[in-house]
């Protein structure tokens, strides 16, 4: 790649929402920016987690400098981890942002050997010829930062996920003045979030969401289950404000609630009275109005506190009529048919819910701008040129209507694909290549592609399995007993006469096969296998999967 051009490419969060991945790359420096994951959905069947493709960055590993973080959601720090199993290069993030990392890091016992490097908003540092500097922004979350770099083609400054909220929970205000300053110096490109570009308006604050709270924990007259994401630590301070308002005892259920809630006290980010804490098994000893729970679960994850409580199968814990439960938190696009089941339970339990978007519920306000917000933002950087990130391509076409009604040149913004490079030389920027890339696929403890085991999986679950097992005499290749034929997940009316049908043709083709000397076992079972596959598609329409299991004996 020529030393003279600034490029800069994505290898998550275009087209999609989770995985944020980005690079900026002259000459011998490569910086990232976030590593996230994202959650499969029902078509990935067994898959953990999705995280980006390294692959590229291993093939220039001698050149990538470090990873700077925007702040500690999942879809930004989720494939830190995984990252560093392969790059272990300075890892640069707030100090809350840092607590979240440390907890996977841990987790994943790197922890010791990785290098972890403090920032804030003051923060200047010089990695190969880029010159950072940061700005604080608003988000569901404490301690986020745009980026800003300076390099030798120009300024280019990414903007995290933000909102515009001037009376936040936290106290923590976005740094308008900073931002105003910076475009005035100059912005190239800004690469700016787009989670909401569809929604007209101002994101609300926070300040409503406070209100209903309070309304709610005053009008309950039992026990108070709120749910909500266990990082945003604004959220979880309101409800620690309005059991103080009500006489209520706090517990925490779900570990990493109480992961993410120890972090925030033990950095200061999180205001609790030394007495409201009690342990799940001291909730039955108190009166139910006197008593709050916090607890995870608002996407209707499955093995998460509020689904278990929603079973009735949480053991310290139960919900019982009249308690009132508050699911704080607005759905991921996906989510929304395992939260629905869950208000289903709790309604069966009696229990008075609050759920909905943050509109209906008053319980919850997104922390991505709206339509009002990212404007703000473009006309306080004032870019030349403009590359909407962290969106499905509706969002990102929106941003980039929306960047042409601040000033932004039509033509000047580039809706890429992840894998897409802009190189910008003499401070004008081009698409005119991509690099292959992919997603990985994280399976317990097995990381990588997948694509066959994938493909087979949703073979299985679609049409099911059919085992031949063939009993061979060792010496002479020749049948010792009848075949075996062993189905799972696969089911016909006429199973029986396609049995007795499968059998002949197994027979008749295990002795063509076996007066063939040169024919090996690898051999015998493809033809096997192609041969009972064309009968039963030819019979039932289905393909269910084919071993066949060949028993030497």
């Amino acid at each position: 790649m020529d030393k003279n051009i600034l490029s800069i490419y994505a290898l998550g969060g275009l087209h999609e929402i989770g995985k944020n991945m980005y690079v900026l790359e002259y000459g011998d420096d490569i910086l990232v920016i976030d590593c996230g994951n994202k959650f499969p959905d029902e078509s990935l069947l067994g898959i953990d987690l999705i995280i980006p493709d390294f692959s590229y960055l291993l093939e220039k590993q001698e050149k990538v400098r470090a990873l700077i973080v925007t702040h500690g959601h999942e879809d930004h720090i989720g494939g830190i981890p995984f990252f560093l199993k392969k790059l272990n290069v300075p890892v640069y993030a707030t100090r809350f942002t840092l607590g979240l990392i440390e907890l996977k890091l841990k987790e994943h016992r790197i922890l010791r050997e990785s290098q972890l490097h403090e920032i804030n908003s003051e923060s200047e540092i010089q990695i190969g010829q880029f010159k950072l500097s940061f700005f604080k922004v608003n988000h569901s979350i404490p301690d986020c930062l745009g980026i800003v770099f300076q390099s030798p083609e120009g300024t280019i400054v990414h903007t995290g996920d933000f909102k515009f909220d001037f009376t936040p929970a936290n106290d923590e205000r976005p740094e308008i003045h900073k931002m105003a300053e910076i475009g005035d110096k100059g912005v190239l490109l800004l690469l700016s979030e787009s989670t909401n570009a569809e929604r007209p308006g101002w994101t609300p604050s926070e300040q409503l969401v406070e209100e209903h709270l309070d309304a709610a924990f005053l009008k309950a007259e039992q026990k108070v289950i709120v749910s909500t994401f266990a990082s945003n630590i604004s959220r979880i301070q309101q409800v620690v404000n309005a059991s103080s308002k009500t006489n209520r005892k706090l517990a925490l259920l779900g570990r990493t609630m109480v992961n993410v809630v120890n972090l925030a006290i033990e950095r200061g980010y999180l205001t609790v009275p030394d007495d409201m804490l009690i342990e799940p098994r001291e909730v039955n000893q108190l009166p139910p109005n006197l008593v709050t729970i916090l607890c995870t679960g608002s996407q209707g994850e499955s093995l998460a506190a509020l689904s278990r409580l929603s079973t009735g199968d949480f053991r310290d814990v139960e919900i019982m009529a009249e308690d009132t439960v508050i699911i704080a938190a607005g759905p991921i696009p996906g989510n929304e048919k395992n939260v629905t089941a869950i208000v289903d339970n709790l309604f069966k339990l009696g229990a008075k819910v609050i759920y909905g978007s943050g509109s209906t519920s008053g319980m919850h306000v997104s922390g991505h701008g709206y339509q009002e917000d990212l404007k703000l933002m473009l006309t306080l950087m004032k870019p030349k040129y403009f590359i909407p990130i962290h969106g499905e391509y509706r969002m990102l076409h929106h941003h980039r209507l929306l960047a042409e009604t601040v000033g932004v040149e039509h033509g000047n913004t580039f809706i890429i694909n992840n894998g897409d490079v802009v190189d910008i030389e003499n401070s004008v920027p081009r698409l005119t290549r991509s690099i292959t890339v992919g997603n990985t696929y994280v399976d317990g403890s097995d990381i990588g592609t997948m694509e066959f085991v994938l493909r087979d999986r949703k073979q299985i679950s679609e049409d099911g399995m059919l085992m031949i097992i063939l009993p061979i005499d060792k010496a002479n290749r020749k049948l010792l007993a009848e075949p075996e034929i062993i189905t799972r997940g696969f089911t016909d009316k006429k199973f029986s006469e396609l049995r007795k049908e499968m059998m002949k043709l197994i027979l008749e083709k295990a002795d063509e096969l076996y007066e063939e000397e040169r024919t090996g076992k690898n051999s015998m079972k493809k033809q096997m296998k192609k041969l009972i596959r064309q009968y039963i598609f030819n019979k039932t329409k289905k393909e269910p999967m084919i071993v066949p299991i060949l028993l030497e004996i």
